[in-house]
This record gives C-alpha cells, structure tokens and sequence, in this order.
C-alpha cells in the first residue's frame, strides 16, 4: 500500500497496480493536486494516445483500464472530479467488449504466503472452473500478461457441472482459440470436493519451487488447503471476493 500525503497531511492510502505507468501517474496526481491544477485524463495519456483508445486494441487495453482505476480510486480518495476518466473508461470496455466479462481479477488476487514477493522462474494456474468461470478475465488478467504456458494450467470439474456448464464454458474458451482440452483437464467423479482434492494432488504432485501459483476459487477451504501445502519458495496468489 502507498500512502498519500500532500504536503505533510495524510489523505489515505492506496495500493498501486502494476503497471509501468503506475508510479508516474501517482505523483503526476499528487503534483498536480497539491498545485490546486485541473486534473484530467491528460495527466494519464497524451492526445494521440487518446485518439488510439477510441479504437479497438489488442488485448482490451488491460493496462490503460487498470490505470484508469487507478486514478479513478486516487480522485475518491482525494475527492477531485473523474468524470472524464469514467467515460473514457466506460467507451474503451464498451470499443473492445470487456464491459460485461471485466472482473478485473488483478485487483483481487493478493499474494498470501509471504509479505514480500520472491524471485520466479514459472507461472502456473490451477482453476476451480466450476467455482470461478469467468473466462475473459483469466485470459486477460492472468494467462496473456503473465504468458502461463497451457501446459501449466490445470483444471478441473465435478460431472454435474460440467454436463450443466460445458457449452458454455467451451464457447467463452473458443474466443482465445482454446478447448477444455487444451489445459491439464480433469473430469471428475461425482462426490463432495472432489474437483478440489484433484486440484490438490496436481499441486503436490508436481512439487513446485521458485514458481508463481495462481488459484483461482471462491472456495475458502481450496485457498486454505492449497497455502498448507503450498512450499514457502513459491508465490502464492488467491482471490479474495
């Protein structure tokens, strides 16, 4: 968390995104503020950077929307006008087609076994598909920017689910030219928790070090189960609600 002060008063504090603009964009903020200067998207992009988000970009323009919240959040905190900054970012959700599957799972995932990242070598995922199906935003905000290999996502699903979600699931998956089959899938048995035991196995099985592991679950026992296994070389992120 960054804490924000303007001159010598505190105003709050923030957690900055990672983006490579993210430190620039908060003390171009808080110059500007402290300088009592109109805030506008103009501290964010330049004119021609503006013009090219009217249109469509490759990727949904991830990294100018978590920007945009970004100092979205900051003018909540010091209460100065973000109106411009919510339109462009309603226009550039609404230009690519992500207003409707933008989760932003970026800002939810938190690292959980340690305070500090550590050094990694590799990414992997481990998806409770059945838990968390929102397909656009795994791609978006975990497997395109972090470039997780296929061969280091695992998922798994319970008969029911599959037989009630399949479709759908492989629809949204066809979007990024992918089956269910083009990750380490598991059709599980019928039983209680049993996707999540999978999931578990898979984790200890490979006996991950010095690697960034993602789980992706609303499931509060999966999160506590996969940290107690978890090896303390590694990174381990899990969504919060």
């Amino acid at each position: 968390m960054q804490k924000i002060f303007i001159g010598r008063k505190y105003k709050g504090s923030i957690e900055l995104p990672e983006t490579k603009a993210a430190k620039s964009i908060f003390h171009r903020v808080k110059d500007a503020y402290a300088k009592k200067e109109l805030l506008t998207v103009g501290l964010l992009f330049r004119p021609n950077k503006l013009a090219k988000l009217n249109t469509y970009q490759r990727g949904g323009a991830r990294e100018e929307l978590l920007d945009l919240e970004f100092y979205i959040e900051l003018g909540e905190i010091l209460r100065y006008d973000t109106t411009d900054a919510q339109r462009l970012k309603s226009s550039i959700e609404f230009t690519n087609d992500t207003a409707h599957t933008n989760f932003n799972i970026t800002k939810r995932v938190r690292l959980i076994n340690k305070s500090k990242k550590s050094k990694t070598t590799k990414s992997y995922l481990f998806w409770d598909i059945e838990n968390f199906s929102n397909i656009a935003s795994i791609f978006s905000d975990l497997i395109e920017p972090y470039e997780i290999p296929d061969e280091h996502i695992y998922l798994a699903a319970n008969p029911d689910s599959l037989y009630l979600k399949k479709g759908e699931w492989e629809a949204n998956l066809f979007d990024y030219g992918k089956t269910l089959h083009s990750f380490n899938f598991t059709k599980c048995d019928h039983g209680k928790n049993v996707a999540d035991d999978v999931l578990l196995q898979q984790l200890k099985g490979l006996r991950l070090k010095n690697s960034d592991i993602y789980m992706m679950t609303f499931d509060r026992e999966l999160k506590e189960r996969f940290q107690e296994i978890c090896h303390n070389s590694n990174n381990l992120y899990i969504m919060n609600k």
